[in-house]
């Protein structure tokens, strides 16, 4: 090969200066959590955060835009590692045009960085088309002077990209020849073999239709450019290296695997599949934790979990017993921090979650191999070759096992999964579950579509006082639109303008009145939807409302300040918990409430009483200092630069609220926070926790009280102090150690009781010598005794067997 070697971080960047230079806006990576979007799981494609912008539901930063963005893939978990060729994780650079440039510019982009920037050979480059697409060739044969018999036309199944209803349109792919080494030998191996002689580098999308979803196709007004390039396919073809395995940055991580299990690439085939496993799997693992992800056994912490556990099992496979995988995150971010620097700020919190993770599964993998094992022989001695669904999901189920870890011990066993059973039992177990939420209610309002002309609500809740005016918009009556309601009526109302918070970041929705001449709409609940529309459900109490109708909308101003004094206090607490237990603490949920919070957060292990009491003394010192609490408004770079906290797989906009507590130089607290906040620390009043537990492996939940509930729960217990004082007739001061000297007092009379009750159950036994009947040659008794616990029965027994030895006593 004649082309230059570029390591995969130099491509990423060549990648993206390249396209900047030809005016793209380049964005980070966004978040592998979808931001809005129910039908993912994780983002797998460079495209999928930026839906609504191919839509237009949004308008894009610009029309043209360059990123290089994290995927993760796992449809088939329990094949990664088999092969060199996929990985679960993988970066996928992409250049996008929003109704901007076309075919003509796309195809010369991608041919000149191909060719000009990465270095490629153009003789070992062959595209493809659509075979309908004769524009396309047109421009690869004509401009780029690529000739007709290296151009290939290719079907609906391999050059034409569309997924349900909606946008969709022919592609062109590019793809690089390897070389001879790398082929299948066959006299008609060309583009498109299965071998891995040529590699598929680049794939661009032109979106220029739209399929109704029965067949039919209409031209696009506004054209789109939609392309994916895999960075790791990338350099696999620049650094001239077998797989994405052998590529600078993931082999380096293979070598810290090999450092740690003594297990080396290359040597044995069985040994190739682990340290793969392993390398890909703690990639994977490092990036969706450093997202937000934490294991769990649903969504994507099951992803996550299954994962883990794999990359575990197969560290003992190479010899490795203990937890080893938290050992190699530190060489994941060395190799991956100069693009991700957000790796290294959160090395500890990655580290600390999966040791955690390792050792749990370490706790139950010894009791569920050993289940596993006598399953398996009771399927081999009935002559089975397939193990169970009931079987794999008991482990699963008790001890954690993922089905991908169970088929893949199976198959090594020389056994398949009976995947259908275990699916239906994880069915039944997903509709026990959705039964219990649909319990809780549901929001009938979700699927309403109100047409992109309605504008989204304008929250004014923040500095224009607690009621204004505004245009009523929409009305949704059991997930209908209606134009008028009567008293009576249940219904969700959308208005312009609003001072009520929506439900959002943990903290409830704000409740009060729509009011308007003889018209009262009691709100209850207020949600928001996608769209930006903010919904006052409630109760019409009096009178009509209709669309267009000027209301005035009025919170409860009592509720409201409530609801402030607990989210002022959950940033105090968020703040103190990390200064008493380490930076690793991250927010992992919150609910506020009126004086009352519930704080759940990343920690590994018990928190003791005395750490909980000095997180209690700081908070409640940090109020009564009478911290300013400032609320701005800043571009995001900026309000990072200052330091200010943010959620994990939070999707944040250009402009963002800070919410900072303390000295302007040094705030004791400084959050990007949409929530509403006083304006003074001192404003919380008396803060207090009432309970601290685990949620689930790693997280913590605090729950506590702040102003009016907290001065409730005081009043109580002093209440109950007096009361308690006044029966045992002593000053409060004293209580304590009168309750002491009473219970002292009854343990002796106890002793007392126990001691005359003793005495006379011997004088009762000694009665009963009189009694034994002689039967068979052996001294008999029986007796039926009243009020009399076990262990006088015992003492009265022992007594008698003394006595006489050679006698039989039954005490009942």
């Amino acid at each position: 090969m004649s082309h230059p070697s570029y390591g995969l971080n130099e491509l990423r960047e060549m990648f993206l200066s390249y396209f900047e230079s030809k005016g793209h806006l380049r964005l980070p990576s966004f978040s592998l959590i979808p931001h809005n979007d129910a039908s993912l799981l994780l983002i797998n494609a460079g495209m999928s955060p930026m839906k609504t912008w191919f839509t237009r539901e949004e308008e894009p930063p610009r029309n043209r835009v360059t990123t290089c963005q994290k995927c993760i893939r796992t449809g088939d978990i329990e094949n990664i590692g088999k092969t060199a060729r996929h990985g679960t994780y993988f970066e996928m650079l992409g250049n996008f045009s929003f109704g901007d440039y076309f075919k003509k510019e796309a195809i010369p982009f991608a041919w000149e960085f191909l060719t000009k920037v990465a270095g490629l050979e153009p003789d070992r480059l062959y595209p493809s088309v659509y075979q309908d697409d004769d524009e396309a060739f047109q421009i690869w044969n004509e401009d780029m002077h690529i000739p007709a018999q290296r151009i290939f036309r290719f079907g609906k199944e391999d050059n034409f990209w569309e997924h349900g209803s909606g946008p969709c349109g022919p592609c062109s792919e590019i793809y690089y020849d390897r070389g001879e080494k790398y082929g299948c030998g066959k006299p008609t191996c060309t583009v498109g073999c299965e071998c891995d002689r040529y590699i598929e580098v680049w794939n661009i999308v032109f979106s220029q239709f739209n399929n109704d979803g029965e067949g039919h196709y209409t031209e696009l007004t506004n054209k789109n450019i939609d392309t994916g390039m895999g960075l790791e396919r990338l350099a696999v073809v620049s650094q001239n290296v077998d797989s994405l395995f052998d590529v600078d940055t993931v082999m380096n991580i293979t070598n810290k695997v090999s450092e740690i299990t003594g297990a080396h690439y290359e040597q044995e085939a069985k040994t190739d599949v682990s340290l793969r496993v392993i390398t890909d799997h703690i990639r994977s693992s490092v990036f969706m934790i450093s997202d937000g992800v934490l294991p769990s056994n649903e969504g994507r912490g099951y992803v996550l979990r299954r994962l883990l556990r794999r990359a575990a099992r197969h560290g003992r496979l190479l010899g490795t017993d203990r937890p080893f995988l938290y050992e190699i995150v530190d060489t994941v971010i060395h190799e991956n921090e100069c693009a991700y620097p957000e790796l290294r700020q959160k090395q500890s919190y990655i580290t600390k979650v999966v040791r955690t993770e390792e050792e749990n599964f370490a706790n139950t993998i010894d009791g569920g191999m050993k289940i596993y094992e006598d399953l398996l022989s009771a399927h081999r001695a009935k002559g089975e070759k397939v193990f169970s669904g009931a079987d794999a999901f008991k482990l699963y189920d008790t001890f954690g096992f993922p089905i991908d870890l169970t088929a893949e011990m199976a198959e090594e066993a020389g056994m398949s999964v009976d995947r259908r059973a275990f699916d239906e039992l994880m069915e039944q177990q997903r509709v026990r579950a959705r039964k219990a939420r649909e319990a809780l209610g549901d929001l009938g309002w979700a699927g309403i579509e109100f047409g992109s002309e309605m504008p989204a609500t304008e929250f004014m809740g923040y500095d224009r006082g607690t009621v204004l005016d505004a245009k009523v918009l929409a009305i949704v009556v059991d997930g209908e639109l209606r134009d008028e309601i009567v008293a009576g009526a249940e219904a969700a109302v959308v208005l312009d303008r609003t001072p009520f918070y929506a439900e959002m970041g943990g903290q409830v929705a704000d409740r009060g009145q729509l009011l308007e001449h003889g018209m009262i709409f009691d709100v209850a609940d207020v949600q928001k939807n996608k769209g930006g529309k903010f919904l006052h459900t409630g109760v019409l109490k009096e009178g009509s409302l209709k669309v267009g109708d000027t209301v005035a909308a009025g919170i409860d101003p009592d509720r409201r300040r409530a609801i402030m004094r607990a989210h002022s206090a959950t940033h105090l607490l968020d703040a103190a918990l990390q200064a008493v237990l380490g930076d690793h603490v991250h927010q992992a949920g919150s609910l506020v409430e009126p004086d009352r919070l519930r704080f759940d957060f990343t920690h590994f292990s018990s928190i003791t009483a005395e750490e909980l009491n000095q997180v209690n003394r700081i908070v409640n010192s940090q109020i009564l200092e009478g911290y300013p609490v400032i609320t701005r408004v800043l571009p995001i770079e900026e309000a990072k630069k200052l330091g200010a906290t943010a959620l994990f797989g939070e999707k944040y906009g250009k402009v963002v609220r800070v919410v900072s507590m303390g000295d302007t130089d040094s705030p004791v607290s400084m959050e990007f926070c949409g929530g509403t906040h006083l304006d003074n620390t001192a404003k919380i009043g008396p803060f207090h926790i009432r309970s601290e537990s685990s949620v689930a492996s790693g997280v913590r939940r605090i729950e506590a009280t702040v102003g009016k509930e907290s001065l409730r729960t005081m009043n109580r217990n002093q209440e109950l102090l007096f009361h308690a004082a006044e029966i045992l007739k002593a000053n409060p001061a004293e209580l304590a150690e009168k309750a002491e000297q009473a219970m002292l007092e009854v343990r002796e009379l106890r002793q007392k009781l126990e001691k005359f009750t003793a005495k006379a159950s011997l004088g009762q036994a000694e009665q009963f010598l009189t009694s034994f009947k002689e039967v068979a040659g052996l001294k008999v008794i029986t007796k039926t005794l009243h009020n009399v616990d076990t262990n006088t029965l015992r003492q009265m027994g022992d007594f008698l067997r003394d006595k006489e030895p050679g006698g039989v006593a039954v005490l009942g």
